[in-house]
Formats: C-alpha cells, sequence, structure tokens
C-alpha cells in the first residue's frame, strides 16, 4: 500500500523515474544528490528511505544504483540466454525464460533482454551476469550500444560508424576495439538499459 507524499517528495520520485528513463538505470545516491539540488548524498538518501517507508521504491542497499520503482503495471519480455550459433537471438530455442518489467523502466520498450557475460563493458556501467534490455533493430546510430553478430557470435559493444570502417568499441580498456567489413557485421538490436539481479 502505498502512501501520498509531500510535495518535494513528488519532485524527488519523479526526478528518479526521469533519470531511470533516459538513462536506462538507476542513479547513484551523489548522481540523484546532484539532480534534486543537494549538496549531500545523506539529504538525498534520506529523501529515498521516506519514498521507500511510503511504498514508492525499494531499495537494495548492497548495490550502488539499487533504487527500483514500485508499480502495479508490468510488462514480460523474453530473456534470451545462449544464442545458438547462426540462430536467431529470438528463437524459441533461445529463450530462457520471461521477465517481468515495471512499466515505464526504460526510455524506449525492450523487444527482449540479454545476459550478459564478459566484463568488456563495464566502464559503461554494464557488469558481467547482468540482463540488458534491448530494443530490435538492424539500424544504429554512431556512439550507441549495440547488440551485434559477427560470424555468428553475438557481442555488445558501442558503435563507431564514422570510421572508415565499422569498429566496435569496448568500454574497458583491457579490450581491443573490433574492426571488420560492413558487410560481416550484423546489428540485432540497441542498448536501452539494464537489470541487475539481486
Amino acid at each position: 500500500m502505498t502512501e501520498s507524499l509531500t510535495e518535494r517528495q513528488a519532485e524527488v520520485l519523479s526526478i528518479i523515474r526521469d533519470y531511470i528513463q533516459v538513462n536506462g538505470i538507476a542513479p547513484t545516491h551523489a548522481e540523484l544528490a546532484k539532480a534534486i539540488g543537494v549538496s549531500s548524498t545523506r539529504a538525498a538518501a534520506d529523501h529515498l528511505k521516506a519514498l521507500e517507508r511510503k511504498g514508492h521504491i525499494h531499495l537494495h542497499s548492497e548495490k550502488t544504483r539499487g533504487i527500483q520503482l514500485l508499480t502495479e503495471s508490468f510488462y514480460e519480455v523474453p530473456l534470451v540466454g545462449l544464442v545458438a550459433a547462426g540462430s536467431p537471438l529470438m528463437a524459441v530455442e533461445n529463450v530462457e525464460k520471461r521477465v517481468p518489467v515495471p512499466e515505464g523502466l526504460f526510455r524506449s520498450r525492450p523487444t527482449y533482454l540479454l545476459r550478459v557475460r564478459g566484463d568488456s563493458m563495464k566502464d559503461a556501467g554494464i557488469l558481467d551476469g547482468d540482463m540488458i534490455a534491448v530494443q530490435k533493430t538492424d539500424r544504429a546510430r554512431h556512439g550507441q550500444i549495440v547488440v551485434a553478430r559477427i560470424n555468428d557470435e553475438v557481442t555488445v559493444k558501442y558503435l563507431d560508424s564514422q570510421a572508415p570502417r565499422p569498429v566496435l568499441l569496448p568500454a574497458n580498456q583491457d579490450y581491443n576495439p573490433i574492426t571488420f567489413e560492413p558487410e560481416e557485421l550484423a546489428i540485432e538490436g540497441v542498448f536501452v538499459g539494464l537489470i541487475r539481479d539481486a
């Protein structure tokens, strides 16, 4: 049961919701403090505790971005597991389960979720084991995080489409960019957010 909010609490909740829709992930306490115009993360934490107490959010204290919006409106998105070489991502045999997702969690409604393996995108906040929300499309803009298929392997990287040949860029200096001929690359979708298991 949710309790009514003060005007300031409603404003903070709205800022959190907007942040998640734009960025696909919840803000840290420091990012929230900046967004709501306070200098201390303590003040942001106090607002979060009040919102949790009133039933509007749930806080996962062990996580950096552990703010979960609570809403009664959900839709289900298929979680794609290990992808068989050559098979389409959305093939029935690849669907592990269907995950309930709160309405408004992502800036765009995803077509599917994909489990990330590895740490090549850790500096973009995408960690090993995360489920990324993907909107299926075969087109992407320069600088977007994409799910791409190269020679039957599926990978998640930034797209650099301004180089003479397309380049997929990792967000971890331990990995090298991947360069290829345009015909070797198939864009499967674009990143619209992520879900981190508790």
